[in-house]
């Protein structure tokens, strides 16, 4: 008796907070993360977007709605969506909207940062390295690919490669880096979903992180990723792991590092619509105990 009464009075307490649930709004350009976040536009003295999906996501509780401002201009950030702050229940999910705005985690390589290797072709060490993106004029470079252990291979003019903890990049004829408008992927993960319930993220272009654009990590259940452009990520445009439960739905990846899409542990990921471009990558890289299956095989 008394299990069915906690939970029916943890079912009315859940209602009662996302009946509550607001609408929350960003605004990279516009915003200020002093206002409240109540509206899309500045009014009164409170009154106004966040600038940051932190901030919005720190002021975030069951059931909310956080809507971002397509500028034009890049969020630059890497956020978390974790446990119940940040999940909804049945008919009233927890919502990151992006409406097509950018999330980039990457960064320029500073001019001076290049030292000569050899002939046409300079380096440079970034702070990460394991997974890497090489970005030239805001798009992923040609990228060469090489094995550990094996010697540096020969670049072409605007090729790239990662070798003995360097990034390799050949110029063209007389010019030198710093003419190049070059960046990388700095920041470690666009959205860390962890232990969520009845989440959904929908609308946004995820790039130019080191390892994901997306990682629903552990614990994440009623998943829904909708919508979303994921790449040029080091490693993966979207990560399912541990034993979460996530439907992916009418996205595009590619231009990953290591997998467009990637699945561990025991998760179980359902694709429907999805276009996953093996270009640069496999489509799909899955442990044995993860399970991924298409809408009709459901």
């Amino acid at each position: 008796m008394w299990p069915k009464v906690l939970l029916a009075v943890l079912f009315s307490c859940a209602m009662l907070s996302v009946a509550s649930a607001k609408n929350l709004f960003v605004n990279n350009v516009t915003g200020d993360d002093k206002r409240d976040g109540s509206t899309a536009m500045t009014s009164g003295r409170q009154g106004g977007p966040y600038r940051t999906i932190r901030r919005a996501l720190l002021g975030a509780r069951n059931g909310d709605r956080i809507a971002l401002a397509d500028t034009g201009e890049p969020y630059r950030e890497s956020v978390t969506l974790q446990a119940s702050r940040h999940s909804g229940v049945v008919g009233h999910p927890f919502e990151l909207v992006g409406n097509g705005a950018v999330l980039d985690g990457s960064q320029p390589v500073p001019k001076d940062a290049w030292e000569f290797a050899s002939g046409e072709v300079f380096r440079f060490q970034p702070p990460r390295m394991r997974y890497q993106v090489l970005y030239l004029d805001g798009k992923p470079a040609k990228r060469k690919r090489v094995d550990a252990g094996e010697p540096r291979p020969e670049l072409q003019p605007l090729e790239w490669c990662l070798h003995d903890r360097y990034v390799y990049f050949r110029i063209e004829k007389d010019k030198l880096p710093r003419q190049y408008d070059l960046s990388y992927t700095a920041l470690p993960v666009g959205i860390t979903i962890y232990e969520a319930r009845h989440v959904i993220v929908r609308g946004l272009v995820i790039q130019g992180f080191q390892l994901d654009g997306v990682n629903a990590h552990d614990g994440v259940f009623y998943g829904r990723l909708e919508g979303l452009t994921c790449r040029g990520n080091g490693r993966s445009g979207i990560s399912i792991g541990g034993a979460s439960r996530v439907k992916i739905i009418d996205c595009l990846i590619g231009d990953n590092g290591v997998a467009q899409l990637r699945t561990e542990g025991y998760s179980h990921t359902v694709i429907v619509n999805c276009d996953l471009l093996d270009n640069t990558a496999p489509a799909l890289v899955s442990e044995s105990t993860a399970t991924v299956v298409t809408d009709a095989e459901e």
